[in-house]
């Protein structure tokens, strides 16, 4: 057996061959991130004529590539999370690093007998993937823009924040989009300003709210001499804003389209959505690479953090958030949602709420709870049921 490594890199990888006797059959040989790269290096081991086994990272998005022409040309191929071979090369003795040290380092790994073939990638699981991802960096963007709003509006009309329950529902937008600077609230027509919050508001606010926003408005603490930077970059932020929410309900739509194609069980638990439900899904990809639920758990980086030395234990641990932050983060909102509609979880949460457990506490040990659940859903695929 002939073990290569690959550090991949955005526009090389270096590869290096490695016998079951640790002695060194090539290495240094750069494979550009293009087809003649990719071509090369499959001539590369054919010439090697030995069994082979190509191991690599999975860095970024650059070893994507590589993994589908390997696998389209039916070459074994073993796909290392970056810490296990981080955590492997301090093994060394000599702190060194480069390409090919990176590259001996996973070739090494498989070689002392971490080989265990993991399922192929699905592809439609990498796509639903793609997106969730790609919707998590929105709704990371929509907050951000949300948090600048809110800053301008500390800037030039802090008050404005207990005038309605949120400065975000429609018709503060709406208001929004008018006028920004107490001045102007203050200066507006007071019928125009009241037609306006009940056309935006569906009747909801008028008059009253209307007077209530200019006596506010009239004494107001707001920085005057910066109203004019400010109502540009509120203008923008709002036009941000609504671009984003745009967009994300665009995702969600093919999200679900995803979803429906599929056969799947997860929405069947209480707390799951569509949307994070196929963010579970393509974090956890085959359910078969986890043996336990506790293997799933250490994954999504909900288990403690152990510390022991000899009679000395840490019991007050926290979260490992070693695993994936997406596939967390999910399960927190799934959590958070759970514990409103599911009547075991609800019973569960209030109870060590009474038992003076912190919040945040109670919500990973409901996540854990979750994971367990979804494991089962998905190595029996079947629907969840709730059981009295």
């Amino acid at each position: 057996m002939v073990y290569i490594g690959i550090d991949i890199a955005k526009r090389s990888h270096t590869a290096l061959a490695l016998t079951a006797d640790r002695d060194i059959v090539w290495s240094d040989v750069s494979v550009t991130n293009d087809r003649d790269g990719f071509e090369a290096l499959q001539q590369r081991l054919i010439d090697l004529d030995a069994d082979i086994l190509v191991g690599l990272e999975a860095t970024s998005i650059y070893w994507l590539a590589l993994y589908a022409f390997l696998i389209e040309q039916e070459i074994a191929v073993v796909v290392f999370n970056p810490l296990q071979i981080h955590a492997y090369r301090k093994s060394g003795i000599r702190k060194r690093k480069d390409d090919r040290i990176d590259a001996f380092w996973i070739a090494d790994y498989m070689r002392v007998g971490h080989t265990q073939m993991p399922p192929q990638f699905e592809p439609h699981l990498m796509q639903l993937r793609e997106l969730t991802r790609f919707r998590a960096g929105l709704t990371d963007q929509l907050g951000r823009v949300k948090r600048q709003i809110i800053g301008v509006l500390d800037r030039i009309f802090p008050e404005y924040e207990t005038l309605f329950s949120s400065i975000f529902i429609q018709s503060s937008r709406r208001l929004l989009a008018e006028a920004v600077s107490p001045v102007e609230f203050a200066d507006c027509d007071l019928s125009e300003l009241a037609d306006l919050l009940q056309r935006s508001s569906r009747g909801r606010f008028g008059s009253v709210k209307a007077a209530e926003i200019q006596a506010t408005a009239a004494r107001s603490i707001g920085v005057t001499f910066l109203v004019d930077a400010l109502s540009v970059q509120m203008r923008c932020l709002l036009g941000q804003l609504d671009l984003l929410e745009a967009q994300c309900a665009d995702i969600d739509a093919e999200i679900a389209a995803f979803v429906n194609q599929m056969e799947q069980f997860i929405t069947t638990i209480p707390g799951i959505g569509p949307v994070t439900g196929a963010t579970i899904l393509a974090e956890i990809g085959d359910i078969e690479r986890f043996a336990s639920p506790a293997k799933l758990v250490a994954y999504a980086g909900i288990d403690p953090s152990v510390y022991q030395s000899g009679q000395f234990n840490a019991w007050h641990t926290r979260m490992s958030k070693r695993g994936s932050p997406y596939l967390r983060h999910a399960l927190w909102q799934a959590a958070v949602s759970a514990i409103r509609f599911d009547p075991q979880l609800k019973a569960y949460y209030e109870r060590r709420l009474a038992e003076g457990k912190h919040r945040n506490v109670i919500l990973g040990a409901v996540c854990r709870q979750l994971l367990n659940r979804i494991f089962v859903i998905l190595k029996e695929q079947r629907p969840y049921e709730i059981r009295s």
